[in-house]
């Protein structure tokens, strides 16, 4: 089950409160048959633990790896995720859309 962006908001200001290390993905466009609206949120501590969705399972890897490097660097980044024939089962939509993630630390 997903949780709603309101459950998402408040988990990342409860572990920041709770001192953890907080970054938060958000997607901000989307092209085509795209598994997650715009605006929807996944937020990752420094441990990897997550709680919502950017694709409903296809990238969340690659966004939690990203989030993590964020989090350590504290530079926000621009994802951007779609299909191709070489990547498609690697970090890929296979859905056949394409969206871009905005991934910040949560200070």
């Amino acid at each position: 089950m997903l949780s709603t962006d309101t459950d998402i908001l408040a988990a990342a200001s409860s572990w920041r409160r709770d001192g953890r290390a907080v970054a938060l993905a958000t997607v901000i466009e989307t092209w085509g048959s795209a598994p997650r609206p715009v605006g929807s949120h996944l937020v990752v501590d420094g441990d990897g633990s997550f709680l919502g969705s950017v694709s409903g399972g296809c990238v969340e890897g690659s966004v939690i790896t990203e989030a993590i490097e964020v989090i350590e660097a504290g530079t926000p980044r621009i994802l951007e995720f779609g299909v191709a024939d070489e990547t498609a089962w690697r970090a890929g939509l296979s859905c056949g859309g394409r969206i871009r993630v905005f991934v910040e630390r949560v200070d």
